[in-house]
């Protein structure tokens, strides 16, 4: 397949909500846009991560022991689900609490970094989607490993794009904490239905 169509689907696929999105909008409305973009950075190492054991073909061992697909997904899935129940604890106390000072961009960007890291899917995804697009041979590592950061990057814009809205809905104003409320719900909402999806998807999915 073609570079150009390599590109077209990994956009689409960027631009689907998913565990890290879902993260960094929570970060950045709980810390405001520093621990936001940390969180972007914390996801996009966790990603370059699942490259990495792309190329190495850990992803394939993962794909094919149920034991080891199955303990990182629970992993992933409770890790994302106590993520959303604190968000939503928190967001209780929105009005009493600056969100810039929530938790600090180091531990936005360590906690970005297991939430992609634990997340399964990702792994998966690079097993299924890149080698369609990787010509057999000596350099196919090589390949994997380009492709794979080329869609962290996508993604990664993608998040960085999605802190800046978070950022800019949730900018101070006479209807601030309500919308920091909303933001607050609706992401500590979204992590812990994507932790429920994951723990209750199947390995064929």
């Amino acid at each position: 397949m073609s570079f150009t169509t390599f590109l077209l689907a990994a956009t689409v696929l960027a631009i689907t909500p998913g565990p890290g999105l879902a993260y960094v909008v929570a970060r950045t409305v709980a810390g405001g846009r520093a621990e936001g973009l940390a969180s972007c950075c914390g996801t996009a190492l966790g990603g370059l991560l699942h490259v990495v054991a792309a190329a190495l073909g850990l992803s394939l061992l993962i794909a094919q022991s149920a034991m080891a697909f199955n303990l990182l997904k629970y992993l992933g899935a409770a890790y994302l689900v106590y993520l959303g129940i604190r968000m939503l604890v928190r967001g209780q106390g929105v009005d009493a609490v600056t969100p810039a000072a929530a938790l600090g961009s180091r531990r936005a960007l360590l906690e970005g970094l297991v939430v992609e890291a634990l997340n399964v899917k990702t792994a998966l995804f690079f097993l299924a989607f890149l080698p369609q697009f990787v010509a057999p041979g000596p350099t196919m590592a090589v390949q994997l490993a380009l492709l794979g950061c080329i869609c962290v990057a996508l993604n990664t814009l993608v998040d960085v794009a999605a802190v800046r809205g978070a950022a800019q809905w949730a900018r101070p104003g006479a209807a601030r904490l309500a919308r920091a409320r909303l933001l607050q719900r609706v992401s500590g909402g979204t992590m812990i239905g994507l932790g429920a999806f994951l723990a209750l998807a199947r390995r064929g999915n």
